[in-house]
Parts: C-alpha cells; structure tokens; sequence
C-alpha cells in the first residue's frame, strides 16, 4: 500500500482540498498593478535584447577583424 497508509485518492483529495485552501490566501493584483508590472517586464526584455544584441554585433565585427 501507499506511504502513511492512504490510498491515492484520498491523498490526492486532500492535496487538492489544500490547494484550494492556500490559493484563498493568495493576494491577487489589480489590474492596475498587473498592467504596470506588464509594461516593466516587457520593457525589461526590449532593454536587455537590445543590449545583447548590440554586444553581440560588436564582438562578431572584432572576431571577423581578427580572421582576416
């Protein structure tokens, strides 16, 4: 049988009987917060892949310069 003597229902019951529970205690975001995080994240992405892609074009003219 199961560890701790329960079968697979009842365990699975009662993990979903405790998701349920903490998931009321969760603080959801408005929609204000959610936007505003949104445009951070997104704009966080452009900000890095264009750093990355400048770095990217730097070091690919030095390792053609280096080739020749």
């Amino acid at each position: 049988m199961a560890a701790g003597g329960e079968g697979f229902l009842k365990r699975s019951n009662k993990f979903i009987k405790e998701v349920r529970s903490e998931l009321k205690k969760v603080t959801w975001p408005t929609k204000d917060e959610l936007i505003s995080s949104t445009i951070v994240v997104v704009v966080s992405v452009a900000l890095v892949s264009g750093f990355i892609w400048i770095v990217d074009s730097i070091l690919l003219n030095v390792l053609k310069l280096i080739l020749r």
